[in-house]
């Protein structure tokens, strides 16, 4: 029997982290890359190492945080240190950390392009079998062309990237879902007798996307549960949040999350967090950036001098992200601003991860719950 929508809303009430009570969610990000969020020359602990990595994934299960997501990457950025570059592959990283801790989502960054539907299917519900319902797929399309020539593969046009996206999916969704053999004839996939079994634990595993573009964020209110996007303000935040749920609901009949990503730096006091970020900025690897950069359309010649060093400003402590500083007490006043421009959730990323993380654990999270944001 086909689960309807409502089924699978009542499921994931029930049984995924990411559908818990929590009125901001939390997760860590991009931490499975060298430099993580930060692209500076700065010290930091660190490390593209197994141990460390785990390590940091059962401490944040620990913490109650319902995200463990990491990011796809096939080469750096460049500049002194390759940004980036040094990183582990996302399924079997999501594999590994889901046969390891007990309640947090773990995620792999899927590019469509790269892995074939049939795959990526299989790889996913095997993952979902491995936590017991708890994995997500982060969806993107690419956009680092550097990267797709190492495939052999020429990257498409922007419209295009996305409709291969949307029969990639719809393909995948079938799979998860449709107990007899199935053909595709379709514009990117001719598909024989196509079948996937098991079927994951989840009726639908949770699907990420980060498509902000008009055509980015139209594919996400189709297919996705949660589009993951970035914002300049808080008002920014508000309004795209209410205009792309609009759009999810009232074109698609879909209820979708929105969720963002920032860098933390929290210390005792608010100078010590400043001169942490002063020191991140003092010691900017500015080729990185601005090649970071220019993979997003950002190039210098699109503005003026002093308005392109600001962002790259922004850039450095954050890869584009919010930027959050201070004290503890100043952390939630940040994140609650963040919850109330209608984001359910922000994936964190750190200097020094595990430290930090602690700290926030120890000094953070209580704060949080005081303040009604967590349970």
């Amino acid at each position: 029997m086909k689960t309807t929508r409502d089924d699978l809303a009542e499921y994931r009430r029930r049984h995924v982290p990411l559908y818990n009570g929590n009125r901001l969610k939390l997760g860590l990000f991009a931490m499975n890359c060298s430099n993580g969020m930060i692209i500076s020359k700065a010290a930091t602990s660190q490390r593209i190492e197994w141990d460390y990595q785990l390590g940091l994934a059962q401490k944040a299960d620990a913490l109650g945080m319902e995200v463990f997501l990491p990011v796809a990457r096939w080469q750096g950025s460049g500049g002194e240190i390759d940004y980036m570059g040094t990183n582990y592959e996302t399924h079997t990283y999501a594999a590994a950390m889901a046969a390891s801790t007990s309640n947090i989502m773990t995620f792999a960054t899927v590019h469509a392009p790269i892995i074939h539907p049939i795959v990526a299917a299989k790889m996913a519900t095997t993952i979902d079998h491995i936590s017991g319902g708890r994995f997500g797929m982060n969806v993107v399309m690419g956009w680092l062309t550097p990267e797709f020539a190492m495939f052999g593969l020429a990257q498409r046009d922007h419209e295009a990237r996305y409709d291969y996206g949307s029969e990639w999916m719809d393909i995948i969704d079938r799979l998860w879902t449709e107990s007899e053999p199935f053909d595709h004839v379709g514009t990117f996939h001719r598909l024989t007798a196509a079948q996937s079994k098991p079927k994951p634990i989840q009726p639908r595993p949770v699907v990420f996307n980060a498509g902000s573009s008009p055509t980015g964020a139209r594919w996400a209110a189709r297919h996705a549960d949660f589009n993951f996007t970035s914002f300049g303000t808080v008002e920014d935040a508000q309004a795209y949040s209410t205009s792309i749920r609009a759009t999810a609901r009232e074109e698609f009949g879909r209820e979708l999350g929105v969720l963002t990503f920032a860098v933390v730096i929290c210390r005792d006091t608010e100078a010590e967090a400043q001169a942490v970020l002063d020191g991140i900025l003092d010691d900017a690897d500015w080729v990185a950036a601005e090649n970071w950069m220019s993979t997003l359309g950002l190039e210098s010649h699109s503005f003026d001098a002093h308005m392109f060093g600001e962002m790259k400003r922004k850039f450095i402590a954050g890869a584009g992200a919010a930027r959050i500083v201070g004290t503890p007490e100043q952390v939630v006043e940040q994140l609650k601003d963040i919850s109330d421009a209608g984001m359910d959730g922000v994936m964190l990323g750190f200097l020094n991860w595990q430290e930090e993380l602690d700290y926030f654990g120890e000094r953070v999270m209580p704060l949080l719950k005081e303040a009604g944001l967590r349970g």
